[in-house]
């Protein structure tokens, strides 16, 4: 996977937008302004991802390119190296995974406003 195949991925998700709230190299994907995934553009070698905590143990165990969230909440972020044993199909079903876990966190209210426009 490459870094915009990433991007092109994220923004096709509902209600996702992109920024550097925390240097001009990271770049975050958000949903509704919640955080689900973060990337450096200059080394784009691993991407951080939410990930339920159970689902993070298990990836973590049955693969090297899944490991505890860099600089993040080591039970409820991963970083997936992407040039590891993670398929390019897994990279987008843990994107997804992680997407659905912050939309779906979000208030009932931001969520009904969001999906009846």
């Amino acid at each position: 996977m490459n870094f915009e195949d990433f991007r092109e991925y994220c923004l096709g998700k509902p209600f996702v937008s992109e920024g550097f709230p925390f240097d001009q190299k990271t770049l975050v994907m958000k949903v509704a302004g919640k955080l689900f995934a973060l990337v450096d553009i200059e080394d784009f070698n691993s991407i951080n991802l939410k990930c339920d905590p159970e689902k993070a143990i298990e990836l973590r165990e049955r693969f090297a390119g899944v490991q505890p969230g860099y600089h993040m909440s080591k039970k409820h972020w991963n970083t997936v190296l992407v040039n590891e044993d993670v398929s390019r199909a897994l990279i987008f079903e843990l994107i997804d995974h992680s997407y659905e876990l912050v939309f779906n966190s979000l208030p009932k209210k931001t969520r009904n406003e969001l999906t009846l426009g």
